[in-house]
């Protein structure tokens, strides 16, 4: 099928997709550290303490997503979707209001949960259940939301925050949620897959079969890729969410580094688009071994490079892999597993990403109260993705072997 024609059958449901992971950036990083030097003002917080509060409501919210994703193997979209952006915007009302510096884990839980945790993961598992021959291209165009999200949020809102409160701001983004429901309702008015039809139209994983959460987790290939899922997560969101004290160091103002994401998002959405188109040309194995590895280079770049020219360079470099990381992995728990239980076998995986989101802003801020520099991390975490890319690349070729034929 035709790209046009793909579109014109499926818009309402990839415009769905595209609306949740868009009001996914409420609880993103690189949307609420746009506020992280308001918040250490406020609170009186040093970086290491902010990051330990930070990571420690994105650890308590990975905790409740291994139960939570599960939801989504018994709800449809269009009954979880709408209750996870209920308490999207209850959670932004949450951040507008508290005064309390002992209330921001649990802030942080919230909008984290909601946000990054439920509402991408409903948009990607429907995509992966709802296509099987096109996967690739749903899941590219529903991650969209993913790139206009950070295309366009840090600009406006850092622009905003001149004139007006950081509160009110975040009393707007609960009404952007609010206002996101009646949208989510109306385009899945009829669900793409009858709940009835589900067990007919899965497809299959390794060996043949549909794989547990528990036999997933007990098999090897889960675990390698564990640390390719915390990589981008982890750094990625520390990347964002020192995005302030980086720019200090590399002696750009914050409107020049947010005035990068535009770039980042142009890049990352092609990087989407053309992986999607791939995936479902080539599948998952061949090519998810290399995804990895411009963020070795974009890492690189971060720490070694100087004024704008540097980075610039490594945005672009590190959009390759997160547009890429938008859809392959995706695709890969399908892909490997099968799609009986994706729900709850893609919640273990966004657990662990979720995970690596607390890790990354918590092992940073501690380690630039210690003296270790941003710029001297970023070069070791260069040499992270480059052991994980090896991890990867021997292990899914190994696991390819088990599954059955491409149709």
């Amino acid at each position: 099928m035709d790209t046009v024609s793909f579109l014109r059958l499926n818009i309402r449901w990839l415009a769905a997709g595209a609306l949740l992971t868009f009001m996914s950036s409420f609880g993103q990083t690189f949307f609420i550290s746009i506020f992280a030097g308001e918040i250490r003002a406020e609170f009186g917080l040093s970086h290491g303490e902010w990051g330990g509060i930070y990571a420690l409501g994105t650890l308590a919210s990975a905790i409740v997503m291994v139960w939570a994703g599960g939801l989504t193997d018994h709800f449809r979209v269009r009954t979880l979707g709408p209750v996870v952006l209920v308490l999207l915007a209850s959670a932004c009302a949450f951040m507008a209001t508290n005064h309390a510096a002992w209330l921001l884990p649990a802030v942080i839980f919230a909008l984290r949960l909601t946000g990054q945790g439920m509402s991408s993961h409903i948009a990607v598992v429907a995509m992966a259940r709802w296509f099987t021959q096109t996967r690739g291209r749903a899941l590219s165009i529903a991650t969209l939301g993913f790139s206009a999200g950070e295309a366009v949020l840090p600009l406006l809102f850092v622009a905003l925050l001149t004139m007006y409160d950081w509160r009110l701001l975040w009393g707007a983004a609960g009404l952007v949620a609010l206002l996101g429901i009646p949208i989510l309702i109306s385009l899945l008015r009829e669900e793409r897959t009858p709940q009835s039809m589900a067990k007919s139209s899965q497809s299959l994983g390794m060996n043949k079969r549909h794989w547990t959460r528990n036999q997933a987790m007990s098999h090897w290939l889960f675990w390698v890729m564990v640390p390719s899922i915390l990589g981008p997560s982890a750094f990625g969101t520390a990347l964002m969410f020192h995005q302030v004290h980086f720019s200090e160091i590399k002696d750009i103002s914050h409107l020049t580094f947010v005035a990068m994401f535009p770039v980042y998002t142009a890049v990352t959405t092609c990087s989407m688009v053309l992986s999607g188109w791939a995936l479902d040309r080539f599948g998952t194995p061949r090519l998810i071994v290399f995804m990895y590895l411009p963020a070795v280079a974009a890492f690189l770049v971060f720490g070694l490079g100087t004024g704008t020219g540097g980075l610039l360079l490594g945005f672009v470099l590190f959009g390759l892999t997160s547009g890429a990381n938008a859809t392959l992995p995706n695709a890969f728990w399908a892909e490997f597993y099968g799609t009986g239980s994706i729900g709850a076998i893609k919640a273990m995986a966004a657990a662990v990403m979720v995970l690596g989101s607390a890790i990354g802003p918590g092992l940073t801020g501690w380690a630039i109260d210690a003296g270790i520099g941003l710029e001297a991390q970023y070069t070791a975490v260069s040499v992270y993705f480059l052991g994980a890319t090896a991890l990867l690349f021997f292990g899914v070729r190994k696991a390819a072997t088990l599954l059955p034929p491409r149709a």
